[in-house]
C-alpha cells in the first residue's frame, strides 16, 4: 500500500519520524519531585506519529473531513501536538484562541468561526454546554481528561496506534487554509488570522534559515504553538511546566533544571520570561552552557536584558530580539552583537535611548518591508499607498509567510490588507522608520500615537527615553482628552525600593534633555502595569490612558 500524500510539511514530519522513530518528540513536566523540581516523560516521534495517524482514523469516524473547523481548548502537552498533527493529517482546520482573553470576547470569537467540533479540557466543555448555542453547529466532542455529564468521546479511549485502514490523501496547493488562528485582542478586537499551508511552509523555510548554524536538537518553549514549528523541524520541544495566560509566572529555576536536564539548545520566550530567568542566573551564578541561541518576541525586549542575557550565556550563543505577529511569523529580528555595537558610541541600544525608537532588525528571510504614510482609512490597493523613503509611517510587509486575509471580521481585511496583484501586504498597525542599513526602528503601535496641539508623539520612541533613567521599570506615554489637543502623560513603573520622588525629579531632567520630550511634563507613578494574555509583555497603554484620565480629571479619547 503506498504511502498517503500530505501536503510537504506534513510529509516532512512524517519522514522525520520514520528515520529517527526513537527520538524524544515531545519532553513534558508530568509530576514533582521531593525537592520541588519536576518530573518530566518523553513521547517519541514515532509515538507522536502514530498517535496523530490515529486521531486522523477517528476523527474521520466521527464525521470530521477535510475543512472540519475545530476549535482545540488544550493545555501545553503531548495532546496538543498529536491532537494538531491529527487535525493537519485529516485536512480539518484547528481553530486556537486564548482563553484569558475572557470569557464574552472568546465566546463571541468563537462563535463567529462557526464551529463544528470541539476537541477541549472539562472546563472548556463546561462553557460549551452553558452556552450551547455559541456551539449549536458542533457535531463532534471530545474531552481531553475526565468527561463529566456532556456526551461525546474522550481522547483516552482512543487508541495511540492506527489501524490498517489506508489513511486519506489531503495533498493540499498552498493558498489552502490549515489553520484559524485568533490573535490576543491586546491592542485591539480580536481577530480569526487565516494561516494556509503555503505560510506554513514558509515559516518552517525561515526558521530553517534564521537557525541555519544551529543542529535539531532541543528546543524550550513557553509559548506551545511555537512548538509546532520546532516539530517540523525535527527538533525536540521541551515544556517546563507553565501556565499559557501566566507565562510571566514561569519559574525560572524549573527553566534552568529542564536547560540542563535535557541540554536544551534553542529557547523561545517573551521578555516577561526572560527577563525573571536572567535574575535568577545571576543569583544563583548559572551559566546556561548548552544553550546555542535563544529567541524572544511579543513585545521589545528590555535593553538590560538583552544585555545581561550575554552575561549568563556561553561566548558563543546568540540572543534574537524577534518581530512578528499571528498575521506572520517572523517579520524581523536582530541580533544581540549587532545591538550592542563595538562601543557605547555604535550601540543601536544607546540610539535607542535618544530617540531613535527601538531597532528590530533586518526583514525575516524572503520578508519585504516598506512604510507607508500613517492613515486610519483604508489602502485598497498598492497604489494607493504613500509610500515614505524617509520619516515615521506604519510598517507595512508581504511575503509567503504573511497571512492573507482575516476569517473574520470581514472588515479586517478592508482595514489591515493591501492588495498589490497576486501579493497581498499586511498592514501591521505598528509604526517605524527603516534605516539606510534596511533595518526597522520601530516607534509604537498606531493606536498609541498621541496626537497634541504641537505634533504627534510615538509611545515606544518615547518611552525608550525616559527607560533609561535610574529607578525607572518601564514606562508608558498615554494621551488624555480629545484627539489633535491631547495631553501626553508618562505613566511610570517604578522598579522595587525606588525613591519616587527622586525618579520623578530625574524624569523630569531627562525630558528636558531632547525636544521630543520636552512638552511631556506630567508623571504618574502606578504600581503594576496591565500587560497582555499571550506573552505577558504588551503594555495596556488603552487601560492606563483610562487610569491617567481619571488620575488628572481629564477625558480620555
Amino acid at each position: 500500500m503506498s504511502a498517503p500524500t500530505y501536503c510537504g510539511s506534513v510529509d516532512r514530519f512524517r519522514s522525520f519520524a520514520a528515520q529517527n522513530p526513537d527520538r524524544a518528540a515531545v519532553t513534558f513536566a508530568e509530576g514533582t519531585q521531593p525537592n520541588g523540581l519536576p518530573t518530566y516523560a518523553d513521547v517519541t516521534f514515532r509515538e507522536l506519529d502514530e498517535w496523530s495517524d490515529a486521531l486522523a482514523q477517528q476523527f474521520s469516524d466521527d464525521g470530521m473531513g477535510s475543512g472540519t473547523r475545530t476549535i482545540v481548548l488544550v493545555t501545553p502537552g503531548p495532546e496538543l501536538y498529536a491532537i494538531l498533527f491529527g487535525l493537519f493529517k485529516l485536512g480539518a482546520v484547528p481553530v486556537v484562541i486564548d482563553p484569558g482573553m475572557g470569557l464574552r470576547p472568546m465566546l463571541r470569537c468563537l462563535s463567529a468561526v462557526e464551529p463544528q467540533a470541539f476537541v477541549g479540557i472539562p472546563q472548556a466543555h463546561a462553557v460549551r454546554v452553558l452556552f450551547r448555542r455559541t456551539f449549536r453547529g458542533v457535531r463532534t466532542k471530545v474531552t481531553v481528561g475526565r468527561r463529566w455529564f456532556w456526551g461525546g468521546h474522550t481522547l483516552a479511549e482512543w487508541s495511540r496506534v492506527p489501524d490498517d485502514r489506508p489513511m486519506p490523501d489531503v495533498a493540499a496547493p498552498d493558498d489552502r487554509l490549515l489553520m484559524i488562528a485568533f490573535t490576543t485582542g491586546s491592542t485591539g478586537p480580536a481577530k480569526a488570522v487565516e494561516l494556509s499551508h503555503g505560510n506554513l511552509a514558509a515559516m518552517i523555510e525561515q526558521m530553517e534559515m534564521l537557525s541555519a548554524r544551529l543542529t535539531p536538537e532541543a528546543s524550550l518553549v513557553t509559548l506551545p504553538m511555537f512548538g509546532v514549528l520546532d516539530l517540523f523541524l525535527g527538533s525536540r520541544v521541551v515544556l517546563p511546566p507553565l501556565i499559557p495566560s501566566k507565562v510571566g509566572a514561569t519559574d525560572p529555576a524549573h527553566v534552568v533544571d529542564a536547560i540542563d536536564r535535557f541540554g536544551v539548545h534553542t529557547m523561545f520566550g517573551s521578555p516577561a520570561v526572560l527577563a525573571p530567568l536572567l535574575d535568577h542566573a545571576r543569583e544563583q551564578s548559572v551559566t546556561m552552557s548548552s544553550v546555542q541561541a535563544i529567541f524572544s518576541g511579543g513585545a521589545p525586549v528590555p535593553d538590560h536584558v538583552i544585555t545581561g542575557l550575554r552575561e549568563v550565556l556561553s561566548d558563543t550563543a546568540e540572543v534574537h530580539a524577534g518581530y512578528g505577529a499571528t498575521e506572520a511569523i517572523p517579520m524581523s529580528s536582530i541580533e544581540s552583537r549587532e545591538l550592542l555595537g563595538d562601543g557605547p558610541e555604535n550601540s543601536l541600544i544607546e540610539r535607542s535611548r535618544t530617540g531613535d525608537g527601538t531597532c528590530i532588525g533586518r526583514p525575516a528571510p524572503l520578508i519585504e518591508a516598506r512604510i507607508v504614510a500613517i492613515t486610519d482609512d483604508a489602502i485598497p490597493t498598492w497604489s494607493d499607498a504613500v509610500v515614505l523613503e524617509e520619516g515615521i509611517g506604519e510598517i507595512v510587509v508581504t511575503g509567503p509567510n504573511v497571512s492573507a486575509g482575516y476569517y473574520w471580521p470581514e472588515k479586517a481585511n478592508a482595514d489591515g490588507k493591501i492588495r498589490d496583484g497576486e501579493r497581498t501586504w499586511h498592514r501591521t498597525g505598528d509604526l517605524g522608520w527603516i534605516d539606510a542599513q534596511g533595518r526597522i526602528w520601530f516607534c509604537g503601535r498606531k493606536s498609541h500615537r498621541v496626537e497634541t496641539l504641537a505634533g504627534t508623539l510615538f509611545s515606544v520612541q518615547v518611552e525608550q527615553i525616559f527607560n533609561a533613567v535610574d529607578g525607572v521599570a518601564r514606562t508608558a506615554l498615554v494621551g488624555v482628552g480629545g484627539k489633535g489637543a491631547q495631553r501626553p502623560v508618562l505613566c511610570v513603573e517604578p522598579r522595587s525600593g525606588a525613591d519616587a520622588p527622586a525618579v520623578a525629579a530625574a524624569l523630569r531632567d531627562r525630558g528636558r534633555e531632547f525636544a521630543l520630550t520636552a512638552p511631556i511634563d506630567t508623571f504618574l507613578f502606578h504600581p503594576s502595569f496591565p500587560v497582555d494574555i499571550r506573552h505577558n509583555a504588551k503594555i495596556g497603554r488603552e487601560k492606563l490612558a483610562v487610569w491617567a484620565a481619571k488620575r488628572t480629571g481629564e477625558v480620555s479619547r
